[in-house]
């Protein structure tokens, strides 16, 4: 496990309440399945995978920094997406690479949801596909990384 990428997940806010949480928006996978589902993407990329949920935004910023030795970083920072100047701070500080992640299509709903302030922090953004989001998050972050 040495020599393999390490790379951090952060699903933000309400992420805990998939499967019951609007359905037609966010699906109807759990929270769990998700993670089972990166776990198993994380095995066949051949790499580590830490994974991590919080509904607060000092948390999310403490797991940046604790784990800023990380390869990369896969967020979906949720409803901090639109507000957080702070998580935007911690990614730069750390000088980790990221990719912001959303299930849902941030730019075809509400005019609010379309202005990212964690994005110009992130070598990109992926939204609209699910839980497989942060499986295409994953293989972005992995190329990324081995291409810089």
């Amino acid at each position: 496990m040495g020599d393999r990428l390490k790379i951090l997940v952060i699903h933000g806010p309400n992420i805990n309440l998939l499967g019951t949480r609007e359905p037609g928006i966010y699906g109807n996978l759990t929270l769990e399945e998700v993670d089972n589902k990166i776990k198993t993407a994380a095995s066949d990329f051949d790499i580590e995978v830490s994974i991590y949920q919080s509904n607060n935004e000092g948390d999310i910023i403490d797991v940046i920094q604790k784990k800023r030795d990380y390869n990369g970083l896969v967020i979906n920072p949720a409803a901090y997406t639109h507000t957080s100047v702070a998580i935007y701070d911690a990614i730069i500080a750390c000088k980790i690479p990221a990719v912001e992640v959303h299930i849902s299509n941030i730019h075809g709903r509400e005019s609010f949801r379309k202005n990212s302030l964690i994005a110009p922090s992130c070598v990109g953004q992926i939204s609209g596909f699910g839980y497989y989001s942060y499986i295409l998050g994953l293989q972005a972050i992995i190329d990324y990384i081995k291409n810089s």
